[in-house]
């Protein structure tokens, strides 16, 4: 899958293209459809639906906000995928309210446990949106990436804080209410009754170098995006990433 978007943020998604690539092409294949049902809940104005629509894929975008509805309807249209695409308004605590359970092969749960009141909960109603040998992708915030993020910015205090606390928050001012570690990701989705199919770091490197470094530096970009995806396959590195991202996917008809 060719990155669609700008070079900056192909950056920091690259890793999730990459995996959600061979994904896509997996589920293609064992079900014989070009085309596959995809749920993007939190998809927001669309950084995934669009592209995944451009592929000639079928995405239903559940977001609580109207603003990113209307955006993502905007850049639906411009991109020429308007009859793919279908924004709805709603949330992952009431998805079926808007959502076909069981309906969908692939399901996207992108920056969406963080903000829940019930993570678990989440996760089960994502993986109830799926069709037997369905396919769950899972970004959330990574704990390690926020703790040496405060640190390298000398921010010792708040970053033994984030440490520290259960939910990975830094103090009062964190605008990010939970992050996670690999392990609690990965029981999540395992508690679901998934089986993990990848884990990544991702961001380990890309928040951390200069922009200006990778915006001037010849060849800089695609050195880094390469370094990027050699090391968000390696455990000691999902540790550091700024964000987790877990694969599941269901055996059989999945637990509702």
């Amino acid at each position: 899958m060719s990155d669609p978007m700008r070079p900056r943020a192909a950056l920091r998604t690259a890793v999730v293209w990459e995996v959600l690539q061979d994904a896509l092409e997996r589920r293609v294949k064992a079900t014989g459809r070009q085309a596959l049902d995809v749920l993007d809940t939190g998809g927001g104005s669309g950084n995934f639906a669009v592209p995944l629509a451009r592929l000639g894929h079928r995405v239903t975008v559940v977001d609580p906000s109207p603003n990113a509805l209307f955006a993502l309807e905007r850049r639906a249209a411009e991109a020429g995928v308007a009859d793919r695409v279908r924004g709805v308004q709603g949330d992952a605590r009431g998805l079926f309210d808007v959502a076909e359970r069981g309906g969908y092969d692939v399901v996207l749960c992108h920056g969406v446990l963080e903000y829940v009141d019930d993570p678990a909960e989440g996760v089960r109603n994502a993986v109830a949106a799926l069709r037997p040998d369905g396919v769950l992708s899972l970004l959330a915030a990574g704990l390690g990436g926020a703790v040496l993020a405060r640190a390298l910015a000398g921010h010792f205090t708040e970053a033994k804080q984030a440490l520290d606390d259960p939910d990975g928050r830094w103090g009062a001012g964190d605008p990010v209410p939970r992050r996670f570690t690999a392990d609690r990701l990965t029981a999540l989705v395992e508690g679901a009754g998934l089986t993990v199919g990848a884990v990544h770091g991702v961001r380990v490197f890309a928040d951390l170098v200069p922009g200006v470094l990778v915006d001037t530096e010849p060849g800089a970009l695609d050195a880094l995006l390469k370094l990027e995806a050699a090391a968000a396959e390696l455990a000691a590195f999902h540790s550091v990433a700024t964000q987790l991202h877990v694969l599941g996917e269901t055996r059989g008809t999945p637990e509702v």
